[in-house]
């Protein structure tokens, strides 16, 4: 059975996970009782006036012990995460392990990469590769640091977020140590400036979010 399809004029928002319940609460009230139905990846509530929420179940696979509903749902966003981040971009990278909310291992590093230049022939292409070669640096040095904060983590790990720019990750990620990784990479990337502590820091305010499409 496949969910109903979202119609294209659907409005769309992030909740935080904590704040699913109450959300659940205000939909109810403004609309009346809701009804459920429950999928691999999403949950489709509607309410007595018609409005309809789907709700995209985050961290999949959605293991639940009991029939998937908005009970299980709830146990599933609450359940506590351990998710290794990593942030790659031409400028810098950042790696680190949340407990929760928790930044609780993390290392964070700049790199040096010359910007574009209007010259051209030979110059253009010495440049280009000088240019090039600084970022494979850079994305080498991105690997290093995730080998070193990420990879003795891996079994304790639910999930692997990425961000920053998407080639510069994969770049990065082309790095067999961190082959072991891979499996472990869940939604959403997030596409944040240039990585700092601060913008490690906060994180989890993306990547612990529930997004919503709410029609009409």
């Amino acid at each position: 059975m496949q969910p109903p399809p979202v119609p294209e004029d659907a409005r769309r928002v992030s909740v935080a996970s904590r704040r699913v319940s109450r959300w659940l609460d205000g939909f109810a009230d403004r609309h009346g009782g809701l009804s459920t139905a429950a999928f691999a990846d999403q949950v489709v509530v509607t309410a007595a006036d018609g409005s309809v929420a789907w709700i995209k179940v985050p961290f999949l696979p959605w293991e639940s012990d009991s029939p998937r509903s908005l009970t299980s749902l709830q146990l599933h966003l609450n359940r506590p995460r351990r998710v290794g981040v990593l942030l790659v971009r031409r400028g810098g990278y950042a790696a680190g392990v949340f407990d929760g909310t928790e930044l609780v291992s993390s290392k964070v590093g700049s790199a040096y990469v010359q910007g574009t230049t209007k010259a051209g022939g030979w110059s253009q292409q010495r440049y280009a590769r000088r240019r090039s070669n600084q970022a494979r640096a850079a994305f080498d040095e991105a690997a290093d640091v995730a080998v070193h904060i990420l990879v003795p983590e891996t079994a304790a790990l639910d999930a692997l977020i990425c961000g920053g720019d998407k080639a510069a990750v994969e770049a990065a990620l082309s790095d067999p140590r961190l082959a072991v990784l891979l499996p472990l990479r869940t939604p959403p990337f997030l596409p944040v400036p240039d990585p700092r502590l601060r913008v490690l820091k906060a994180t989890p305010e993306q990547f612990l979010v529930v997004d919503l499409a709410i029609h009409p």
